[in-house]
């Protein structure tokens, strides 16, 4: 009898482990960061952790990362979809000598990035980098002081891009790259964002890649910039690159305010820019056709005031009376 209490008593506790062990190592669908947590915690509401590479062991795929307070929450490396969330508070990213934000997730990842402040002090490398796949979606963002590009989109597989409410600015490299080589498909969608005092505004560069590439940049600001305020280019060989503008201001940049540079007139190798409802002025050229690529205006721009303002290729029709370019 006495045996069989022992051996009871050990299912018992075995039993209880169970249940005491599973919670702990579970990962939480939301958990929490805070200026003043600390990282051994579970990054629950009411014990957060101090850091975003804290906090997503502790989070499940699919999962949010929210900002209890302000604070500097660190540089992350994400290789799972996730949402992390500061848009109520200060979400800091301090990001000297390194990359803000590193994305290299599987295809069918979804990565939202909203309210983050990410600062490269100067000598920050890329403010976001994407170099997996998947969908990554930076919302009422503001990226600035990097060495390389605010954003720098690599993936290695299709992909899509979205840059809604966030500001750009200061990044040596470029405000925003969008580059791949293989067959890789792009979609790029930008809208109501400031890309300025950069060494470029927009660049979606299709060199090495054999599949489509399209970019839309709506309701905008793309000014200052050292070089070009956006660029589309393709060449040989290599994927067509569409870009859309509407209802954007390009402006006082040191370079062109819109370039498409293709090597083809159409199919593979080509580049063309679709300009609508824009405004082109201050920069030393405004629009420019190179090689074969082809700026195409709905001709309700304003083009003028550059140093040069170049023509673009009509190809649709205006409004009634004296069209615009």
């Amino acid at each position: 009898m006495n045996v069989l209490r022992f051996f009871l008593s050990i299912a018992v506790l075995l039993l209880a482990s169970v249940f005491v062990i599973a919670p702990a190592s579970a990962q939480a669908t939301r958990t929490w960061v805070s200026g003043v947590g600390n990282d051994a915690d579970p990054c629950s509401r009411t014990a957060p952790c101090k850091t975003f590479a804290g906090a997503i062991s502790k989070t499940a795929t699919a999962g949010e990362i929210d900002c209890l307070d302000p604070g500097g929450f660190g540089a992350v490396t994400i290789t799972k979809s996730i949402t992390i969330d500061c848009r109520t508070t200060e979400g800091g990213v301090l990001s000297a000598l390194v990359n803000g934000i590193v994305i290299n997730t599987l295809a069918g990842s979804v990565v939202h990035l909203r309210g983050l402040d990410i600062d490269g002090v100067g000598t920050g490398l890329d403010g976001v980098r994407m170099i997996g796949q998947g969908q990554l979606h930076i919302e009422d963002c503001s990226i600035e002081r990097v060495t390389s590009n605010g954003v720098e989109f690599l993936p290695n597989g299709a992909s899509e891009l979205y840059i809604i409410n966030t500001r750009i600015a200061e990044a040596a490299g470029g405000a925003v790259l969008i580059k791949t080589t293989g067959a890789i498909g792009i979609n790029a969608v930008l809208s109501r964002v400031e890309l300025t005092n950069s060494a470029n505004g927009i660049l979606v560069d299709g060199t090495g890649n054999t599949s489509a590439m399209n970019m839309a940049l709506t309701d905008s600001l793309v000014s200052g910039n050292t070089g070009n305020g956006v660029a589309v280019k393709s060449v040989a060989a290599a994927s067509s690159v569409r870009a859309t503008i509407v209802n954007t201001t390009i402006s006082s940049n040191a370079g062109i305010g819109v370039n498409a540079n293709g090597a083809a007139a159409s199919g593979a190798g080509s580049a063309i820019a679709f300009l609508g409802a824009s405004t082109v002025f201050g920069n030393v050229t405004g629009v420019s056709n190179t090689g074969s690529g082809a700026v195409q205006s709905f001709k309700n721009n304003m083009i003028s005031g550059n140093v040069a303002d170049g023509t673009p290729i009509t190809a649709f029709p205006g409004p009634g009376g004296t069209p615009l370019q």
